[in-house]
């Protein structure tokens, strides 16, 4: 089996929303983080690419929502952060 460019790609995007699921469930990070959201959107936009390819609707519905929450999570992060640094 040959991988394309956006098997590869996607293979990424699994890599980093599964390994981020891995790190929170051992306690090594934090849903609050930004990092876990910003991985998180990194990765379903990753995947999200290589179905442009080969599409999938199941796939494609589920990476939307997937970047959207991710995106929630980043909102929310940052709105923390900056609460944190006002005096």
């Amino acid at each position: 089996m040959e991988l394309s460019g956006p098997d590869i790609v996607g293979a990424v995007g699994v890599v980093l929303v599964v390994g981020t699921y891995v790190l929170l469930q051992s306690q090594r990070m934090s849903a609050d983080d930004l990092s876990y959201s910003a991985l998180n959107l990194l990765g379903a936009i990753l995947i999200g690419y290589s179905l442009l390819y080969s599409f999938n609707l199941a796939s494609f519905v589920i990476e939307v929502f997937w970047a959207a929450a991710s995106l929630w999570g980043v909102r929310r992060a940052l709105l923390r952060q900056r609460a944190s640094e006002q005096p």
